[in-house]
Formats: C-alpha cells, structure tokens, sequence
C-alpha cells in the first residue's frame, strides 16, 4: 500500500504550511459569493486559514481576504468564520 502524500495549504494570515484538513477554507464561487467551506470540496477560488483567532485577527486587520478575493467581506463573514474556528 502506497502511503497517499496529504496535500499542503499555506494559511494567508501565518504563511505556514499545514495539512489542508488542519486549515479552514473560504471559498469564491463563480458568482462572486463568498462562504465558509467545511468540506474543501466547493468549486471556487479558495484561500485557507489556520483555526485560531490570531491568525483571524490577522486578516482582518490587513483585509488580506478582501485583497485576495477583490472583493469587500461582511462582518458577518467574518465573525461566522470565529464562530467556526471557537466552535460555536
């Protein structure tokens, strides 16, 4: 049995290396909306971040998502995205 290589994804707010299934993905679909993806399977342009409130904090701070998508993010995203990562 071959062991399968775990794909790689750099956190946009920390620039570390983790394995995709330690990262939250925010996903752009086609239309333009932006979400939060729990699976890591929606169709879109994905950006990935680590799950803790630092590196959120971080990108909220330097609009990394907004600079990233093109496009101005909803504080409700955003604290749908800390909901998620707290685990409400």
């Amino acid at each position: 049995m071959v062991n399968k290589k775990k794909p790689l994804r750099t956190c946009m707010a920390c620039n570390e290396q983790k394995e995709k299934k330690e990262l939250l993905r925010i996903v752009k679909s086609k239309e333009g909306v932006i979400e939060i993806d729990l699976t890591g399977k929606k169709n879109g342009r994905g950006a990935y971040i680590c799950k803790n409130e630092e590196c959120l904090n971080k990108i909220i701070k330097s609009k990394r998502l907004e600079k990233i998508f093109e496009k101005q993010i909803s504080d409700e995203l955003y604290e749908n995205i800390r909901g998620v990562i707290i685990g409400k």
